[in-house]
């Protein structure tokens, strides 16, 4: 449990890149924010400004399955993207079914008073939140298996 966690979650939309990042110990995700998308070569510059300031070595992505569990054509587009990104910043990568992670990040931002229609990308870095903090938890409980 020595190591630290440095990972960072994105919740890839077609607009819109939500992050998050974890403290170093790999209990809590904060939402860091929000990339709007303009081109790839842009996307990935961001991202890696992230990468290095942070020491980041693994990408969890929210990958949207539909409500019937399959891969869609959504979730294709996401996960090429994530290869790719991956692959350009030589990082690990694990995707999370983000399926209700933006449903869950507007009842949170609703319940903190924070939500509006017009901050959709608050709810992007929210669902991110969610999606590093669903992963940091899950792999908490492995450790502890």
């Amino acid at each position: 449990m020595g190591e630290k966690v440095a990972a960072l979650g994105l919740d890839v939309g077609r607009k819109r890149i939500g992050v998050a990042g974890c403290d170093g110990t790999g209990l809590i995700a904060t939402g860091l924010t929000t990339i709007v998308r303009s081109s790839y070569d842009q996307d990935i510059a961001q991202i890696r400004q992230l990468v290095e300031a942070r020491q980041v070595n693994l990408l969890v992505v929210g990958l949207p399955y539909t409500m019937a569990g399959e891969i869609g054509a959504q979730a294709k587009q996401v996960q090429k993207f994530a290869r790719r990104l991956a692959e350009k910043l030589g990082l690990a990568l694990e995707y999370m079914d983000e399926r209700l992670s933006s449903v869950e990040a507007e009842n949170q931002l609703k319940a903190q008073k924070r939500f509006s229609s017009y901050n959709k990308g608050l709810i992007d870095q929210q669902a991110a939140e969610i999606i590093l903090q669903q992963w940091l938890d899950l792999r908490r409980s492995r450790l502890q298996e």
